[in-house]
């Protein structure tokens, strides 16, 4: 009986022995499946993935890309702009520089003359020295192309009065409605020769002057400062 017991712990024992190792062989046969499937998906995961992420980039890029020309390209034509405006206004300003100096209204310097008319001590002459004298200096100066002129620093433009006045108290000259007293300082800007010739030539008016007993000087200056017109320039007809 004994034996019998001992016989069966033994084919009980082989039977667990061989369920044991045919399981653990069928445990290791999964284990193995179950980790190859696993690797070839987070392989072809991440493949995909991968293509995915480097289709965005190229995406991102493509697009960045695009932005950055636009960019470029504004800047570009805002930069043409930029110059084209600052030649322009460059232009404009020199133009009206040379407007208002055509107009009396800028600080001129320049090559020209100076005459200086007065009447002589102790001579005789035919009276005082009146506006039209000295318009007549002013014209011949215009005529002989002087640029800019003035009178006791009182710049002449085409709108400028030079007037007798006669009051009460005696007669005196008035340029742009300001009183003028002698001497009388005539000042232009141009071709020095020009304008001295215009005076003095053949039956300039300096000699006529002179002749008169008024006295009368002409110096040349190479830089002639005349100021600028201070009145307001007014028009009553044009529109």
């Amino acid at each position: 009986m004994n034996k019998n017991i001992k016989k069966g712990k033994i084919t009980m024992t082989i039977t667990i022995g061989i369920a044991c190792f045919v399981l653990v062989a069928i445990m290791f046969m999964q284990f193995k499946i179950v980790n190859q499937t696993d690797i070839t998906s987070i392989e072809n995961m991440r493949e995909t993935e991968l293509r995915t992420e480097l289709a965005n980039w190229k995406s991102k890029y493509e697009e960045t890309n695009q932005k950055y020309e636009e960019t470029t390209s504004k800047i570009e034509e805002y930069k043409q702009t930029k110059e084209s405006n600052e030649e322009t206004e460059k232009l404009v300003d020199q133009e009206l520089e040379q407007v208002n100096m055509l107009l009396g209204k800028t600080n001129v310097e320049g090559p020209g003359i100076e005459i200086t008319i007065q009447e002589q001590e102790n001579a005789e002459t035919e009276g005082e020295i009146k506006a039209y004298n000295l318009l007549i200096l002013v014209d011949a100066l215009k005529a002989a192309g002087a640029e800019a002129i003035s009178i006791n620093e009182k710049r002449i433009i085409n709108m400028s009065d030079i007037i007798d006045i006669n009051g009460t108290y005696g007669s005196f000259i008035q340029v742009n409605g300001e009183r003028v007293l002698a001497p009388y300082v005539i000042k232009a800007i141009g071709n020095q020769s020009y304008l001295e010739s215009a005076l003095i030539g053949n039956g300039g008016y300096v000699d006529e002057l002179k002749t008169t007993g008024f006295d009368v000087k002409i110096n040349k200056n190479d830089k002639i400062e005349i100021n600028k017109y201070n009145g307001e320039i007014k028009t009553k007809y044009i529109q």
